[in-house]
């Protein structure tokens, strides 16, 4: 009579305990590394994101008939232009916020006024009082436009080394797909998970950038409108924020929120507020979503946390970078090793795939038989 054996177990060479506290040891190290290089990886990273955003325009390029010297130079000119146009356009936007702001000055000091009326009227006492108006300062709003201005200075410092990241990186992605489908050869695992992450990120900068641009332009508009200064500054600032999940919509809103205060009294700042939260949680809270989902397949809870992580570990640029970079290390810890792909329906929002059958080795003298397939 036949008898059926399964495969051997894999046994662990270290207790799973131990594995574990020496993977959240390595990634503490990493983080540590991660965060004193800050300033180096940031601009990297998004030089990166970009090279593989762009990356399918040399494919067209090249199937067209064009050379690959050409088709590489068309598209470095076409990001070298869009990073250069949205610097210059942030800078001068900021600058003429600079210039805007100490003329609102004696309005807010009336609007201080006015609160500290209010206070009294409400019982509250003339200690209380004079510990308000010592936190509460026009100043304070210069010093966050002087951050505000030394960042950008920071970031246009760090331009000259993100445009030679990208230069190189543009130059190597040219042949990056015959060196991936020789990996492939050899490694699919490895290919597949890189082709998952680079079709995933595409993905991703393309739901966000079309619904950015629609929300700026309402914004836009709307701020137009309502006569709130620099509206193509918030506009702008919208789009960009429109990258970052979750709390990006908070970010945009304070702003001309703020400024509707200093121009127009708490009635148009509501104004601004409602009309934000209308415009915002419609195309980013309802219909966006949808697109993003089925773009990144990333569960709510990993999309929040990631924001935080990568703020935290590379500044600004971790949060509007949070989702790519999310994707490239779920390619690189998850996604690269059948070990563990197990582990990506934890982090995901569909359901998880069914586990393929195991074949059963046969043994006895009817071992040639065709083999049998393990129960579900």
């Amino acid at each position: 009579m036949a008898t059926v054996t399964e495969p051997p177990k894999r046994r662990w060479p270290l207790p799973r305990g131990l594995i574990v506290l020496l993977a959240l040891a390595a990634m503490v190290i990493v983080a540590a590394g991660l965060r004193a290089f800050a300033d180096i990886l940031g601009p990297v990273f998004l030089a990166l994101i970009l090279t593989v955003a762009v990356h399918p325009l040399i494919t067209r390029l090249r199937r067209r008939g064009a050379p690959t010297w050409l088709a590489v130079t068309v598209t470095l000119l076409a990001t070298f232009v869009i990073v250069l146009g949205l610097a210059a356009a942030l800078a001068l936007s900021v600058a003429q916020l600079a210039t805007l702001l100490p003329e609102y000055q004696d309005r807010f000091a009336a609007l201080v006024q006015d609160a500290v009326a209010w206070l009294r009227g409400l019982g509250v006492g003339t200690e209380q009082v004079q510990a308000v108006l010592k936190k509460v300062d026009f100043g304070a709003v210069a010093g966050v436009l002087g951050s505000m201005l030394a960042g950008l200075a920071g970031a246009f410092s760090n331009l000259v080394f993100l445009l030679a990241v990208l230069l190189f990186m543009g130059l190597d992605a040219a042949g990056f797909p015959s060196r991936l489908t020789a990996v492939a050869r050899s490694r699919p695992d490895v290919a597949s998970a890189f082709t998952s992450f680079a079709r995933g990120t595409r993905s991703y900068l393309a739901v966000s950038t079309v619904f950015g641009l629609i929300v700026a332009v309402f914004d836009g508009v709307a701020l137009g409108l309502m006569d709130i200064p620099l509206p193509v500054l918030w506009a702008l600032l919208a789009f960009i924020t429109n990258y970052i999940p979750n709390i990006g919509f908070l970010i945009g809103l304070v702003p001309p929120a703020l400024l509707g205060l200093l121009e127009g009294g708490p009635r148009l700042m509501l104004l601004v507020i409602v009309v934000y939260c209308v415009i915002n949680f419609v195309i980013q809270s309802v219909i966006q979503p949808k697109f993003v989902g089925d773009a990144v397949d990333l569960s709510l809870t990993l999309t929040f946390l990631s924001l935080v992580v990568w703020s935290w570990l590379i500044g600004p640029l971790g949060a509007l970078l949070a989702i790519p970079l999310t994707l490239l290390t779920k390619a690189l810890l998850l996604d690269i090793d059948p070990q563990t792909r197990w582990m990506t329906s934890m982090v995901t929002m569909g359901a998880p795939a069914p586990p393929a059958p195991v074949p059963l080795q046969r043994t006895g003298p009817d071992q040639d038989a065709p083999a049998r397939t393990a129960p579900h």
